[in-house]
């Protein structure tokens, strides 16, 4: 990943981390809850894989908030 788009995916990555221990769940629930799995929502909050759309708004859903609550520093 070039380095702009790499901090666009930390930056989505610590805010789902951010919003999932704030609704105080495991990688685990929140990845039952978005139709996930642990080892993918791992990778996005350590920005090791790249998300799309869908994938966030499964996880705004999960989360309870809007993607824009997500994306918002990016």
């Amino acid at each position: 990943m070039q380095s702009s788009s790499r901090r666009i995916y930390r930056v989505l990555g610590e805010a789902v981390r951010a919003k999932r221990k704030k609704a105080r769940l495991s990688q685990e629930q929140l990845a039952e809850k978005a139709d996930l799995t642990r080892n993918y929502i791992g990778d996005i909050e350590r920005a090791e894989k790249k998300i799309t759309l869908e994938t966030l708004a499964k996880l705004a859903k999960a989360l309870k908030c809007r993607v824009r609550d997500l994306a918002w520093d990016i």
